[in-house]
């Protein structure tokens, strides 16, 4: 026994010096069935990322390898095996597919962008952070915030894609800024700027964290990942991510049925970075700082906005609208339009070619605004 805890120690120094890192080494799981390629195609990506950082342990049928195989031969037992081997400490990450995040946990997906070859996060690519839309892509952008620092980058430039319910992130982190929390907006390659962010920007890879909604975030990784390939190959990129949330302690990462070999050994590695980086802890600290610069009274905010009861209210005289004024939702452009009226200015909605706009005669633009402004329809 002596000899053997000896010869192990031994083994762990010489992996240190090689390494450059001192200390227990870090073990990623891999669970091995599930793919629409086959247990070989996993087995050859985790060949594939073998390192001296960190150790690889396959989870599911036995198959032809040096790597550690914990033998299982069924998807239920393979899943509950991985979450004894996470919770008991053994591994302290895990690549997986198909796996039930609770409601508040979301993945962030991490991809190289066409092109330029730019890394970029993409928060989020499944799972559901909140049920309201903008509080989710709030919770979103904390997400990609937490994971981005995780994997080494300090002061990551966070921009939010133009979906339903951007303007209205924009407000929040906006507010969140200016209560405290340290948020760099990345600014748009199109001439207008901007933090709210364009297609051009998600295939340049302008932001480090790109905000959007789960749904459209997943369509994105597909398209990514295997945009060279015909779409049922998935050759580019690291993987749908590790499921974030506000007090969520499981490294479990996230890879598609169509996931080919280079995406496996890319999200084993993400997976070592995540858990290096301690992304859950990171995760915690990002919103306790969030609830000091009122995250809960923002949020909350927005939510009593968007179950506010439409009322009758009556247009005013008609007049000449030429003054745009932008950066208003298109899910609240309506209500912004009926609370001009409200206050006697005449407005009408139009949509422009950076997304929807109130109009207003030319001599009410800084009135309206003023209004706008107030009511929490815009940001400054």
């Amino acid at each position: 026994m002596s000899k053997k805890i000896i010869g192990q120690t031994l083994l762990e120094v010489a992996n240190a010096i090689e390494s450059g890192e001192f200390g227990k080494k870090i073990k990623i799981g891999l669970t091995t069935l599930g793919s629409e390629h086959g247990v070989d195609n996993l087995v050859n990506g985790a060949n594939l990322a073998k390192s001296n950082l960190f150790d690889i342990v396959l989870i599911g049928p036995k198959v032809d390898t040096e790597l550690e195989i914990i033998e299982v031969n069924c998807e239920k037992d393979m899943h509950n095996k991985m979450e004894e081997l996470l919770d008991s400490g053994y591994i302290d990450a895990c690549v997986t597919m198909h796996y039930n995040f609770p409601i508040g946990v979301s993945t962030v997906g991490r991809v190289v962008t066409p092109g330029k070859g730019k890394e970029m996060i993409l928060a989020t690519t499944t799972g559901t952070s909140a049920t309201n839309r903008i509080e989710s892509m709030v919770r979103n952008a904390i997400y990609g915030v937490a994971t981005a620092k995780s994997i080494g980058i300090k002061k990551p430039k966070v921009g939010i894609l133009n979906v339903d319910g951007a303007r209205q992130v924009e407000k929040c982190l906006k507010e969140l800024k200016e209560n405290g929390y340290d948020l760099e907006f990345a600014e748009s390659i199109r001439a207008d700027g901007g933090s709210v962010m364009r297609g051009n920007d998600l295939l340049a890879g302008a932001p480090d964290v790109m905000v959007t909604d789960t749904l459209s975030g997943n369509i994105f990784m597909k398209v990514f990942s295997s945009f060279t390939t015909g779409g049922d190959y998935e050759s580019s990129g690291y993987g749908y991510g590790p499921g974030v949330g506000e007090d969520y302690n499981r490294k479990i990462l996230i890879l598609s049925r169509a996931s080919g070999t280079p995406v496996v050994a890319n999200a084993l590695k993400y997976a070592y970075d995540v858990a290096k980086g301690n992304v859950s802890e990171i995760a915690k600290n990002e919103f306790k700082v969030a609830k000091k610069a009122k995250f809960d009274e923002i949020i909350s905010s927005t939510t009593k906005k968007e179950a506010k009861t439409s009322e009758e209210v009556k247009c005013p005289e008609k007049e000449v609208v030429t003054t745009q004024i932008s950066g208003i939702d298109i899910m609240d452009l309506e209500e912004a339009v009926k609370d001009l009226w409200k206050n006697n200015v005449y407005a009408e909605s139009g949509m422009g070619c950076t997304g929807p706009i109130v109009l207003v005669n030319e001599s009410k633009g800084e009135i309206a605004v003023n209004i706008l402004l107030k009511a929490g329809y815009t940001a400054k």
